[in-house]
């Protein structure tokens, strides 16, 4: 049987606390929106080569419905057990500590892997641009952003909110332009491909399944806000607040993307171009702006790359706080920025992004995060079923149905990812391998507490013994 190996008292708190009530509900969502807004400027348009333009519209359809799903499901579990472990805090009160672990380290593989892969990406634009060697910007964007966040979560938030604004104007802007452009006619340019294909499905039913991951990029990482809870100013409100606000935006966003753009320049043209906003302005006769766009394009990519870097940092902090993970990696700076869980990963990260292969590294991240959908989702209907009674300041609607939407439609991306890339997924289940045997070897045998309910219970009496010290302090003498 797993054995608490160290008890949590105020000392092993006091050197592993984040900065709580740094973020009200308009600082998470926009961290919510910040994770995916680079998805809105390229890659989900391969999908519309793969199943035409209406063969990826109901692709993305069922990716939306997985994701608000989802996201209603973590908004109740996120406002019952506000703890900066996100997915794995929810999986592991529900289905015990390997089953939080095995969550945990789904999330992990998506988080560590995608900022690897967007360096990559944010490289070859500064190469492009500049000239400068890929593996130096690499380098210098982990050691920047990486540095921002050990500054403090404040600080990190409000950066993330600036660059973010910067790539939704971009967005906003090219969906101005493009209005008196667009033709629906555009949207069915591309010829029945396959027997019993249409213009509506080229490809037919084969093609939207092929498309599911393509479609998963206009939401991938939303799921990440719940990670704020420990810094959030009221987490019972402000994270429900946040990551369904976020989630309504980036359907907003998805949908300005996903019509305006094929219906300006074609969907043949988008569903093939490397920069969709830029070439449907440039075919719509806006070079200028198209050219702006571009550069501000580049936020996109950054607004993104900052998030996730946050995201993962407090994903290893409340495994290793946990025991699950060395638990160095769980200690805090001066300003209560957990030092080594930013650095460590960021360092595997940049290793990972010299292979250049950023193609490949984000389709293992989309496997990673299909897998933790279907844990997460799980956790729902098993906290549902077994813990009534639990506290919930919010509730899902539809409860277990809508949860169970959401594990349904997460599996049935999970098999369209194993279509798309193969070889990614078989990677991507080494990992999670090795990873698992690291916790049956080893991990389960050092945890801090026996359930998720004891390390909590433990957690709160070392944070009252430390306000309790602190207060005599604070009196004058």
């Amino acid at each position: 049987m797993t054995q608490a190996q160290a008890p949590v008292d105020a000392d092993y708190l006091a050197r592993r606390r984040l900065q709580r009530g740094s973020a009200g509900w308009v600082l998470l969502a926009g961290l919510g929106v910040s994770y995916v807004i680079s998805g809105d400027f390229a890659g989900w348009n391969f999908g519309i080569g793969e199943a035409g333009w209406g063969g990826f519209a109901l692709a993305a359809v069922l990716m939306a419905v997985m994701y608000f799903a989802l996201v209603l499901s973590l908004a109740e579990m996120s406002a019952a057990i506000p703890a900066a472990g996100g997915g794995y805090s929810f999986a592991r009160q529900a289905i015990g500590p390997a089953g939080g672990y095995l969550t945990g380290l789904a999330v992990l593989i998506e988080y560590a892997l995608a900022p690897a892969a967007i360096v990559v990406f944010i490289g070859a634009a500064v190469e492009e641009l500049v000239g400068l060697d890929g593996p130096l910007v690499y380098a210098a964007f982990y050691a920047i952003f990486v540095g921002i966040h050990l500054a403090g979560v404040g600080e990190a938030l409000k950066v993330m909110m600036v660059i973010s604004a910067l790539a939704v104007l971009a967005i906003l802007l090219t969906a101005f332009a493009l209005l008196d452009d667009f033709d629906a006619d555009r949207l069915w340019d591309i010829p029945a491909a396959a027997p019993g294909g249409s213009a509506a499905l080229p490809q037919g039913w084969l093609g939207v399944w092929a498309a599911l991951p393509f479609a998963m990029w206009l939401f991938l990482a939303v799921e990440g806000v719940p990670l704020a809870a420990e810094e959030a100013k009221n987490p019972a409100r402000d994270v429900p607040r946040g990551i369904i606000g976020a989630m309504l935006f980036l359907l907003f966003t998805a949908l300005l993307v996903v019509v305006l753009l094929p219906g300006a320049a074609g969907a043949a043209a988008i569903g093939e171009s490397g920069v969709p906003l830029v070439t449907a302005l440039q075919t719509a006769g806006h070079p200028a702006l198209g050219t702006l766009v571009n550069v501000l394009g580049m936020a996109g990519l950054i607004a993104s790359f900052f998030s996730i870097i946050y995201g993962y940092s407090r994903l290893v902090f409340a495994l290793s706080r946990a025991g699950y993970l060395p638990r160095f990696l769980s200690l805090t700076n001066a300003r209560k920025a957990p030092a080594w869980a930013l650095i460590v990963p960021g360092l595997v990260g940049f290793a990972i992004s010299l292979s250049g292969a950023g193609d490949l590294i984000l389709a293992m991240a989309v496997v990673g995060a299909t897998l933790s959908y279907a844990l997460m989702a799980a956790s729902h209907i098993l906290l549902r079923l077994r813990q009534p009674a639990l506290a919930r300041p919010y509730r899902t609607p539809g409860g277990i149905a809508t949860s169970g939407t959401a594990l349904v439609l997460s599996l049935v991306a999970l098999t369209g990812v194993y279509a798309f890339d193969p070889r990614a997924f078989g990677y991507t289940l080494l990992l999670f391998a090795a990873g698992a045997a690291w916790f049956f070897a080893y991990s389960r045998h050092h945890l801090v507490a026996r359930t998720a309910d004891e390390e909590f219970a433990l957690l709160a009496q070392a944070e009252a013994s430390l306000e309790g010290d602190a207060a005599p302090a604070a009196t004058p003498a």
